[in-house]
């Protein structure tokens, strides 16, 4: 991969369409699957070796990191490629697996302990990532997309299946409305949920799980957070940014207590009102809030009263209050009620909200800021995300039938996109107008722990 130095780290746009046997060769070595497959050899142990457990399992890596959109696309490549077979142990053209050879290993890389054991690589390739990158996992975003499958036709094998823990396929609908809330469009398919939790800015997966179409974002994202914290460590993410989906008490709660700083957009519950006193205040306040916890104050000293947002001030961890000032003082504007609200007050006046009133309501980066909307705006990180594990990697395949092979899907593709995140941050950069290749300190790093 060539690489310029004014390149981000994760430069995701310099990914090969069609990567090079150095490529393959370097994300192949940088992948820590030796207890996976030291585990598959002793789940064989005295069966038919005809096609060795690394062979099979470079087979599902190389389906993914080729983009080929079957196993009889990779196999044929297979047989026509040497080198390639070289790099996955493949002495001849013979010794080539044939299609369902590969989709039962598919179905076994789906049961226990396989499964776990890769996202145990997962998880390891993130937290070798994050012992050198310092600022990945600081500003996160999470969503969750819809992924097409297949049921088995066999209740048996379907029972089997749920005792071990697999969700099953089900029906999914999506609804998209307008600010008004009418629906403006239905996605409906049938098949699973891939929920992620991503840095926004680098654009890589910190945790992931799999659930049934109908489970709701707001039950899954308290089983990421933990997997997120440990990969990144506890106290290194500061902000998360999500839909409305996740706009639940409970998971404001959970976000508070790790301190972690939601950016996340309310949902509208309030019917026929559109403000409402602040807490704490009595009739005669002027200072009201809106569904969104935005702040206002009304002037009543003109004839017709007028109602100013309140400025911002910053939030308060100590107190856990959030800060308003007089937005007449603070902006340096007239205003008639000025001499009434700030008497005797040369700062002016301030109200401090208390974010344990309501922490759905009252967050502590407000959503009526700048620095809200600018956060916010990070949520884009995770369908770039996922653009590229359906797109560039098939995870949305469509044609995966039962629950094992789809979580066996899920798991290597999961596994081959942090890789290749890995192979980006290692890259050497190009730099000067001769291309001097130039190693960087993260790049030094991970070119000493091996990992390239």
């Amino acid at each position: 991969m060539q690489i310029a130095a004014t390149r981000p780290l994760f430069a995701w746009d310099c990914l090969e369409d069609s990567p090079s046997l150095r490529t393959i060769k370097h994300l192949l070595a940088c992948i820590p699957d030796g207890t996976l497959l030291a585990d598959l050899r002793r789940r064989r142990h005295r069966g038919r070796n005809d096609y060795p457990v690394h062979v099979l399992w470079g087979v599902v890596l190389l389906r993914i990191v080729l983009r080929h959109v079957s196993f009889e696309a990779v196999l044929g490549e297979l047989r026509r490629n040497a080198g390639l077979r070289t790099l996955i142990g493949i002495p001849s053209e013979a010794g080539v697996p044939k299609a369902w050879n590969v989709s039962r290993f598919q179905e076994v890389l789906g049961q226990e302990p396989h499964r776990t054991q890769m996202q145990e690589i997962f998880n390891g390739m993130v937290q070798r990532l994050s012992h050198v990158v310092p600022d990945l996992g600081v500003h996160t975003a999470g969503d969750a997309t819809a992924l097409h499958g297949r049921a088995k036709k066999s209740k048996k094998a379907v029972a089997a299946e749920i005792r071990e823990g697999l969700a099953q396929p089900t029906g999914g609908r999506k609804e998209y409305t307008d600010d008004e809330g009418n629906v403006t469009r239905v996605v409906a398919w049938f098949g699973y949920k891939l929920h992620l939790l991503v840095d926004a800015k680098h654009e890589v997966s910190l945790a992931y799980r799999t659930t049934s179409a109908n489970a709701s974002d707001g039950h899954t994202l308290p089983a990421l957070l933990p997997q997120a914290q440990a990969n990144v460590g506890e106290s290194r993410m500061q902000t998360l940014a999500y839909d409305m989906a996740a706009d639940d008490g409970k998971i404001h709660q959970r976000l508070a207590k790790a301190q972690i700083r939601p950016v996340i957009k309310n949902r509208r519950l309030w019917k026929d009102e559109f403000e409402r006193l602040l807490p704490g205040h009595d009739g005669t306040s002027h200072v009201v809030y809106d569904e969104a916890g935005t702040l206002y104050c009304y002037d009543h000293v003109s004839s017709t009263p007028v109602k100013h947002r309140m400025s911002y001030i910053g939030y308060e961890p100590q107190r856990q209050t959030i800060k308003y000032r007089c937005p007449a003082r603070h902006e340096g504007w007239t205003c008639p009620s000025e001499a009434v609200c700030n008497a005797g007050k040369s700062y002016g006046k301030t109200v401090r909200v208390d974010s344990k009133v309501d922490l759905r309501r009252f967050p502590p980066i407000p959503r009526a800021t700048k620095k809200f909307e600018r956060l916010y705006r990070g949520r884009s990180a995770v369908e770039r995300v996922n653009g590229r594990l359906k797109m560039f990697w098939g995870v949305d395949d469509g044609n995966i039938t039962g629950a094992r092979r789809f979580y066996g899907m899920v798991g290597a593709v999961m596994v081959v996109h942090v890789a290749f995140a890995t192979l980006l941050a290692a890259a050497p950069r190009r730099e000067g107008t001769l291309g001097r290749l130039h190693l960087g300190p993260i790049q030094k790093a991970l070119q000493a722990s091996g990992s390239t």
